[in-house]
């Protein structure tokens, strides 16, 4: 797939986006859920190898092709790593699964109610090499934690500033200011996000557009405007702490928003596993969050 059929797969196809991209920080909690303790590696060589040795078995997995998974977020070493002796983009392309990398480097400490992403160094190096290895789009975290508008516009902004950096180098950015579902201002966090989007997105010029990665809203349908909107490609679901019967419970409920779930799609399985018990559990995943996705 090159970069336009990759486009018209996201527009057009059904599915979901699968969430591979733990990193530094979420690896060690991602390992322990896949049954691996923390004495189980001695380095962050070993860490990353035992995490980069279950993205591949879900990769390669018969159940992880682009019939119901329409791409799949990477970490950069992941990116860089192999499947099956080939670059793992080209295996994703090869299943007919998109490829995204996320570029974030984690997130400044709270102020305003919010956690900006931290400053991304070597951004467009990283870009080009991503797009050269037939990376479709990239994908950018920052956090909402209470309903200040001075904090929210400013993560907007910033996920915005650093879309248009994508944009520049061919790339599709997947935009994420999440919202905590644990937030006690949760809904007005919303309501103030729906408003600074569509500011943003109205200013976009002509051809470019962008997607977003939210929270499911409290208002189911919330987001509508955003998924109807001409300058949004697709708007794609965190599970947020949810488990994966109440996310796709959620997710339901918001017609034409698709998963794009971490947790929620790895929670049942465990490494200990045959291949088949790995790939009937897989399957179930993946089955529930496509059905969610397409409801």
């Amino acid at each position: 797939m090159n970069y336009d059929q990759m486009l018209e797969r996201v527009r057009k196809g059904d599915g979901f986006i699968a969430a591979l991209d733990q990193s530094g920080g979420s690896t060690p909690k991602a390992l322990k859920g896949y049954g691996i303790e923390e004495d189980a590696w001695s380095s962050d060589e070993e860490m990353f190898a035992l995490i980069h040795a279950l993205r591949s078995r879900i990769i390669s997995s018969p159940c992880f092709t682009g019939e119901k998974v329409l791409g799949a977020i990477l970490f950069e070493r992941t990116m860089d790593g192999e499947v099956d002796g080939k670059p793992v983009p080209a295996a994703l392309i090869e299943k007919g699964v998109v490829p995204f990398i996320k570029i974030d480097k984690g997130l400044e400490d709270e102020a305003d109610g919010v956690q900006p992403m931290k400053p991304i160094p070597g951004l467009d190096a990283l870009l080009e090499r991503a797009r050269a290895l037939g990376v479709f789009g990239t994908k950018e975290r920052s956090v909402i934690h209470s309903a200040n508008g001075e904090g929210i516009a400013a993560v907007v902004a910033q996920q915005f500033e650093v879309g248009r950096q994508v944009l520049a180098r061919g790339m599709m950015p997947i935009l994420e200011p999440e919202v905590n579902i644990k937030s006690e201002t949760r809904a007005d966090c919303d309501a103030i996000l729906r408003e600074e989007i569509l500011r943003h997105l109205d200013g976009l010029a002509a051809d470019p557009q962008v997607m977003l990665k939210l929270s499911l809203p409290v208002t189911p349908g919330f987001f509508a405007p955003l998924v109807g909107h001409p300058k949004v490609l697709k708007v794609v679901a965190l599970s947020g702490g949810y488990t994966r019967p109440e996310a796709c419970a959620e997710l339901a409920r918001n017609r034409g928003v698709i998963a794009s779930f971490s947790r929620a799609l790895l929670e049942d399985l465990r490494h200990q596993m045959s291949d088949e018990e790995f790939t009937g559990s897989l399957g179930r995943a993946i089955d529930e969050i496509h059905a969610a996705s397409v409801a």
